[in-house]
């Protein structure tokens, strides 16, 4: 249960000493409660106050780190739905290499992981991971595969059946951070210790929700806390019901057992595309899918980085006059906001209607035309600020400013606060740019 700032502010030193960069103790412990410090930040909390507190600042989903450095991060989630607050760890999608797989086709998918890349409004989205799978040949073959996977420069999970060669394959990629798949009460007892000694995280699975809550407790009462939950389901609606459940458990009633980042596995074909869909919307931790399909990779690549944007937060670009083209002196001037998908839509659009042309993107927080405008974030007076510290005044022999349609009302004070300017109103929708470009420029 989260403690409020007086219940934590009773276990500081309560010394005002200003250590911690805060001015009392009592405004660290609020800036604690709200989750907007570290403890660490206390040189003089005891040992007592650090307990207390690490255990309340826990997330309610644990945080996991997989691969050499721990870099890919999973968990640590606070909330249920997206529009609460924000989903904080993307779903890692991992592609499948098998053993039974030929030599070259294996090489194929391993070079297609590693060089595939979405560029998708100035972000660079990219595969997260590889699973390798021990479906036929020896505990050598495994190993051998492993290793080659590894070179993909991707964190690994190892998967087989035999929780010796899954143990054998843990031991030569020591140090790795590995995802171990998937004990089960049987074997969690050897997979634990492999894990343990080589430093890898371990996904859990049982028939049933209570027998995997059980097996989980009983290994973080162990002590080993790197734990994966992947759940036994039979159908689409079972596995959506059982991770709703467990998310549920962990962030309602801060059940520790299933506060855990989930592991699932997505079936071939139209299927699988369904089943990836769900677990990223609700609430896969690692999603395995079963070869590398580039545009199944870029629609759920473009999915997540909508369901993981923080809604608080819109994707921002720098706020500054672009180029487009090889714009001179006589090119038009275009305006739109700092908000991303906004911009890279109209700066496409001005490609594509072969212009040689500056767009002026002020700071807007993110927002897109018609919500900066209705929320005074995008102003004539504004706008002719921004032009005139941007320089386009002394640049331009034609002075040409575009406005979006949707910010027609602010023209008339865009024409006050920028003498000698000629204003023009574009259209509403960024498609119809080239169409206005030939008629009126």
């Amino acid at each position: 249960m989260a403690l409020t700032g007086l219940q934590i502010h009773k276990l500081l030193p309560g010394t005002n000493c200003k250590d911690c960069g805060a001015s009392t103790c009592l405004a660290f412990a609020m800036k604690l409660a709200q989750k907007k410090a570290d403890l660490a930040d206390c040189p003089h909390a005891s040992d007592e106050a650090r307990k207390v507190l690490g255990a309340a600042a826990e997330p309610p989903v644990r945080g996991v780190g997989l691969g050499p450095s721990r870099s890919l991060k999973l968990g640590e989630e606070t909330v249920l739905l997206r529009h609460e607050k924000t989903f904080v760890h993307p779903t890692a999608l991992a592609v499948t290499v098998r053993t039974s797989d030929p030599a070259e086709a294996t090489a194929r998918t391993l070079a297609a992981v590693r060089d595939y890349l979405l560029v998708r409004v100035g972000e660079e989205l990219r595969l997260d991971m590889v699973l390798v799978d021990h479906d036929a040949g020896d505990v050598a073959a495994f190993i051998a595969l492993a290793k080659a996977a590894a070179e993909a420069g991707r964190p690994l999970a190892l998967r087989s059946a035999d929780p010796a060669a899954l143990a054998a394959a843990a031991e030569a990629l020591a140090g790795q951070g590995c995802l171990l798949c998937s004990a089960t009460p049987d074997t969690a007892d050897a997979l634990v210790a492999a894990a343990t000694t080589h430093g890898h995280a371990l996904a859990l699975t049982a028939p049933d929700l209570d027998s995997l809550a059980a097996l989980s407790k009983r290994l973080r009462d162990a002590g080993f806390h790197d734990l994966f939950l992947h759940f036994a389901t039979h159908s689409p609606a079972e596995a959506l019901q059982t991770s709703t459940l467990a998310r549920r458990a962990a962030l309602r009633a801060a059940f520790k057992p299933l506060g855990l980042p989930h592991l699932a596995f997505a079936p071939a074909e139209m299927a699988g595309s369904v089943a990836a869909v769900r677990e990223i919307c609700k609430y896969g931790g690692v999603l395995v899918l079963p070869g590398f399909d580039p545009a199944q990779a870029a629609v759920l690549l473009t999915l997540r980085q909508n369901i993981y944007t923080d809604p608080q937060k819109p994707v921002q670009v720098e706020p500054k006059v672009y180029e487009i083209g090889e714009p001179g002196p006589e090119s038009p001037v275009f305006l739109t906001t700092n908000f991303s998908l906004t911009y890279f839509l109209v700066s496409g659009e001005i490609e594509n209607a072969g212009l040689s042309a500056w767009l002026a993107v002020p700071d807007c927080d993110g927002m897109s035309v018609l919500t900066a405008w209705a929320a005074g974030k995008l102003t004539g007076s504004g706008v002719a600020k921004f032009v005139k510290e941007s320089g386009l005044d002394d640049r331009l022999s034609a002075k040409r400013l575009v406005l979006p349609g949707y910010a027609a009302p602010i023209r008339g004070e865009l024409e006050d606060g920028l003498p000698g300017w000629t204003i023009l109103v574009g259209p509403q929708e960024a498609a119809d740019l080239e169409g206005f470009a030939k008629s009126r420029l």
